[in-house]
């Protein structure tokens, strides 16, 4: 296992962190996992070298911390660092976020986290973590000893992200980030930031949720025809490690043997490990996967919102996604929560304000009809 330094803090990790949101193979919220097997997979990630573990006070219906801190008994507490987090719609005042992190340090069985995070904050969620003194409840428990870092984690905007990271003394941050999100949410950017201020990243999506697991043809095409052979899992994860702004890429396992590639392709990874070759192979990749896109949509949003509920550039995404990633539908999370919201192209009446709007000019209300067609919904 290769370790890192984490940027201004100084100490050591594990390039590979084990992320405890997918024991069930799912992600958060979906079905129960089992709990021994759980137990059996983070033991033995740690035995391999692992020292990072990340959860969430939401993650698996709220067990997934019960089920680390059972996991860390024996003296595995004592070899890792645990981050978990703090959602903004579970705390309102003081009172509550104690009342959270008290119970959050129970389910984990430990006195202290050692990084603490405001859960999934936009600059919206930031101002109001601001408002109910968090930057205060955070002081005081990194003082107190109950949490040692006060950190973020982030999906939204450069522009929320720039704003966020200098509005406080972070200590460090977690990003969604792969070589297909370079320029989306915080992106290259952002990481690029975070690492000129000394603030270590943490990547989550480090595969797009598995996404850039299996290549379809075309991928796959360019990963076979380069003169040293790896699978497309070790290939995302060397691009990550190349960034020296990286601190730990999280990888999400639900079976030894993923937990024994992870071992094994973390094992040789150092920042600036890539050759020039490597990395024009990665952009060649990344022009495959844009070249199945189905429709050019921006997500600009100029066409919403639609008078008929219908959440066109949701739609459209969810539909470019399946296609760039040859994956199922209804394994994407924003694709179920716009049937579960009742957001889909169903909706659709041909009213036609959005083609009016779309500064792409798309075909939209044909767009639409096909979209839900090829994602098989109509």
């Amino acid at each position: 296992m290769k370790y890192r330094t984490f940027g201004k803090l100084g100490i050591q990790g594990s390039a590979f962190g084990l992320g405890c949101m997918r024991f069930n193979g799912q992600a958060s919220g979906d079905s129960v996992i089992d709990e021994q097997k759980a137990i059996s997979l983070i033991r033995r990630a740690i035995d391999g070298g692992v020292t990072y573990l990340d959860t969430a006070y939401v993650y698996l219906n709220k067990t997934s911390e019960i089920v680390l801190g059972k996991a860390l008994q024996d003296g595995y507490r004592d070899r890792v660092t645990i981050a978990t987090k703090m959602p903004i719609e579970a705390v309102h005042d003081r009172a509550s976020m104690e009342a959270l992190l008290e119970e959050e340090l129970k389910k984990l069985q430990t006195d202290h986290i050692d990084f603490y995070l405001m859960h999934g904050i936009n600059r919206e969620k930031w101002e109001k973590f601001k408002s109910i003194g968090a930057r205060e409840f955070f002081n005081d428990m990194k003082a107190a000893g109950k949490i040692r870092f006060k950190c973020f984690s982030f999906h939204s905007s450069y522009e929320d992200f720039e704003y966020i990271i200098n509005d406080w003394d972070w200590d460090m941050v977690q990003i969604q980030y792969n070589f297909m999100d370079i320029n989306n949410q915080a992106g290259t950017k952002g990481l690029e930031l975070a690492g000129s201020k000394g603030i270590p990243v943490v990547i989550m999506e480090g595969l797009l949720g598995g996404k850039l697991a299996n290549a379809p043809d075309n991928v796959q095409a360019l990963y076979d025809a380069f003169p040293v052979k790896r699978t497309p899992v070790e290939w995302a994860f060397r691009w990550l490690c190349n960034h020296p702004e990286v601190a730990v890429v999280l990888s999400g396992c639900n079976e030894a043997e993923q937990i024994d590639e992870n071992l094994r392709i973390f094992d040789s990874v150092e920042p600036g490990i890539m050759t020039k070759e490597e990395l024009e192979l990665i952009a060649k990749v990344r022009e495959a996967y844009i070249s199945r896109t189905k429709i050019g949509c921006t997500g600009c949003r100029y066409c919403m919102p639609c008078p008929n509920g219908v959440d066109i550039p949701g739609v459209f995404a969810a539909w470019n996604k399946a296609s760039l990633y040859n994956a199922d539908p209804g394994s994407d999370w924003d694709f179920r929560m716009l049937r579960e919201h009742n957001h889909g192209a169903d909706n659709c009446i041909g009213c036609g304000a959005c083609e009016a709007a779309c500064p792409q000019h798309l075909s939209i209300i044909d767009g639409l009809k096909t979209a839900w067609k090829e994602l098989g919904l109509a």
